[in-house]
């Protein structure tokens, strides 16, 4: 593992340690955080009394012993819910406690990683399409500049940033605050994109999905020259992290934080 030895990658954990503990669950975080990641992701969702959730999916059906849409169920229900149940509990003590398995809010997060003492990025990743439209992004700011992220001193960059498969999604966010990061997330990329490394407007950070990059190597290349860095999901084979390394990214999102940290020669 030469390549990955040498060269420095974030390491972001995908919705936690996520191959450790249940994705999006406090346990998932906090596990991510004693792994060592330099930064965590997670998906948010508005409730139906206005409160943003790290919840993946459209509805709760998957990740929880509960039904229904996010967007149509208020905080409260969803706190009625265990997030951790689908997944082996043996796995880890900590899931007797219902604070690591229950419904996280974005709130409860930016504070955890407030609380951390170091530093620790974040990206979140907006959910479209949803009925809540642009009151996802209007939320999304008021929350984190209550946490003082919208405007990082002078000299430093952002500890955060948003992501999203929505080009307009990153739009409102770079209307409204302007020094946050955005992420343009790509499953499968246009003939025109290949060509040209261009992301759409208001998009900072390329976010091409690691069978984009593996099917198509320069096309990282493509976007560095176009000015933009590269962040790729979701990285967990060793054989991927090895490429991504050969070709320079600048982040990796990973299920596995501990393991690639250690492939990366970093733990």
């Amino acid at each position: 593992m030469t390549h990955a030895r040498q060269h420095t990658i974030q390491v972001v954990a995908h919705r936690g340690a996520s191959e450790d503990a249940p994705e999006h669950t406090l346990a998932a975080y906090v596990k991510a955080i004693e792994d060592g990641a330099d930064g965590l992701e997670c998906d948010v969702r508005l409730t139906a009394d206005g409160h943003l959730v790290c919840v993946h999916d459209r509805r709760v059906n998957r990740t929880s012993n509960g039904r229904g849409a996010v967007s149509t169920l208020e905080l409260a229900d969803l706190a009625q819910l265990d997030f951790g149940a689908w997944k082996d509990p043996h796995e880890s003590p900590d899931w007797g406690d219902p604070e690591y398995t229950s419904v996280l809010t974005l709130e409860r997060l930016l504070a955890l990683v407030a609380d951390a003492g170091r530093r620790i990025e974040l990206a979140v990743e907006t959910k479209h399409p949803t009925r809540w439209a642009g009151q996802v992004e209007q939320r999304l700011v008021q929350q984190l500049e209550r946490f003082g992220l919208t405007r990082p001193p002078t000299g430093s960059t952002s500890p955060v940033r948003v992501m999203s498969f929505s080009a307009r999604s990153l739009h409102r966010v770079a209307a409204a605050a302007p020094q946050i990061p955005t992420v343009y997330l790509m499953q499968f990329v246009s003939p025109r994109r290949m060509r040209d490394g261009r992301l759409p407007a208001g998009a900072r950070i390329a976010g091409p999905s690691i069978r984009t990059v593996r099917n198509h190597p320069s096309y990282v290349e493509r976007l560095h020259q176009a000015g933009h860095r590269v962040h790729v999901w979701t990285v967990d084979d060793p054989a991927d992290v090895e490429l991504c390394a050969e070709l320079g990214v600048e982040a990796i999102i990973t299920n596995r934080p501990r393991q690639v940290l250690s492939q990366l020669g970093r733990a």
